[in-house]
């Protein structure tokens, strides 16, 4: 039999009071410890490649991965930030969820733009996310940014200042996404919502970082400042297991990217205005892709200056875009893609100047494009998986939250088949 110290010590003492003939006094009480039941905790690393564990400054995140899963994962395409983002938490590729791009019109809004500042619900309305649905099963939730944490997905808003919004729904506690709120305040708001008492306490959370895909774009993946906004990362990552240790809180660990990162340079630049003629054509997004419109008029002359064999990139109309890219049925996706090589960009006008540096967005199944994948905790055994496609978290996160199989989605539970514990 066991006794902790306390228990050994309160014992000790009423002996040697019995001993000496003086009254003994029953032990104080000793408070219940919580017995907690496990959370489940979603973790971006904005534009973490797979491949940087391999760099030696990731103990953290390696030992997470070393005890339970690890695979490259593939993103939706485009590999870009608030499409993937929205994958990851609603089981739905870009083009039925409708967050087809960073920056995207819509038929519907014809005087307004999607930029990653837009919270209004109608951009949003398309798909319910993950914490929606553990809302509405009671299970309580906890975002500390996440793309679209903030937007009252199903609501509406007014067309009128101050533009209040009337229904919807978010997570019960979610934060404002601001830059300079550092990694560190991240991990301790995590933290100090698990400190909260049992019956406010938050069972699904999510935690973003943006510092290693700025560091991507800045100075490339390959750059040593880039390693270290790695190794800081994984500090972090540190630090919360060493808070969830503290508060004696089991966690389940899903630890994800939303796109990789490829080094580009202004010497590989693909410059429309040089092959389109000026008034032909209007360009919504570039970079890595390019989506355009041909003006009426023009349309013929616009695809016969982008489409068939070209140097670097391949045009497609929207109805002729590869299937296995699974991109071009939504109205807010523009009548023209152009994909350009991997490292080669789009842009409007010729670079001013040299530039090195780092970007994503290309074919989702360009090796650079490949996101983080790791999974740990008590829900998992350790292994390996074979590389799988972002919409699968989805169902995982589903069944990690004890949420029914949700029907009509387009990932499914089957990759992790045979890697839970029963």
């Amino acid at each position: 039999m066991r006794w902790t110290p306390k228990l050994a010590a309160a014992a000790l003492a009423a002996v040697l009071q019995a001993c000496a003939g003086g009254p003994v006094s029953a032990p104080a009480p000793i408070a219940a410890v919580e017995t907690k039941a496990p959370v489940t905790i979603l973790v971006s690393i904005d534009g973490f490649r797979p491949d940087y564990l391999e760099r030696g400054v990731t103990p953290n995140l390696s030992g997470l991965a070393a005890k339970g899963l690890a695979a490259p994962m593939r993103p939706s395409f485009p590999s870009k930030t608030f499409p993937n983002h929205w994958t990851l938490v609603t089981g739905l590729r870009p083009d039925r969820h409708g967050i087809t791009a960073n920056k995207m019109e819509d038929p519907a809004r014809p005087d307004e733009t999607f930029t990653m500042s837009t919270d209004d619900p109608f951009w949003w309305n398309a798909a319910d996310p993950i914490w929606v649905d553990a809302e509405k099963a009671g299970v309580r939730t906890a975002t500390m940014f996440w793309p679209g944490s903030n937007v009252a997905v199903g609501g509406e808003r007014a067309k009128d200042w101050p533009n209040p919004i009337t229904g919807g729904a978010r997570p019960r506690d979610w934060a404002q996404f601001n830059m300079i709120i550092d990694n560190g305040q991240r991990v301790n708001g995590v933290l100090d919502w698990l400190r909260r008492p049992a019956r406010i306490r938050p069972a699904f959370l999510t935690v973003y970082f943006d510092t290693v895909d700025t560091a991507g774009h800045d100075f490339g993946p390959g750059d040593p400042r880039t390693t270290q906004a790695v190794a800081d990362i994984d500090k972090h990552i540190g630090d919360l297991l060493a808070g969830l240790a503290e508060l004696g809180q089991p966690a389940n660990l899903v630890i994800v990217a939303d796109h990789g990162m490829a080094a580009t340079s202004s010497d590989r630049t693909i410059v429309l205005s040089q092959l389109l003629p000026a008034g032909s054509y209007r360009s919504v997004e570039t970079g890595p892709y390019a989506g355009l419109f041909a003006l009426p008029g023009h349309e013929a002359g616009v695809e016969k200056a982008l489409f068939g064999e070209r140097s670097h990139y391949h045009c497609w109309r929207k109805s002729e875009i590869p299937a296995r890219l699974h991109y071009g049925s939504h109205p807010r996706i523009p009548p023209i893609l152009c994909l350009a090589e991997v490292g080669w960009q789009f842009a409007e006008k010729p670079p001013t100047a040299r530039k090195e540096g780092g970007n994503h967005g290309w074919d989702n199944a360009a090796p650079e494009m490949a996101a983080l994948f790791i999974a740990s905790g008590p829900a998992f055994r350790p292994g390996k998986l074979p590389a799988f496609d972002n919409v699968h978290v989805y169902p995982l996160l589903r069944d990690l939250l004890g949420l029914p199989v949700a029907r009509g989605k387009d990932g499914d539970g089957a990759v992790f088949k045979g890697v839970m514990t029963p």
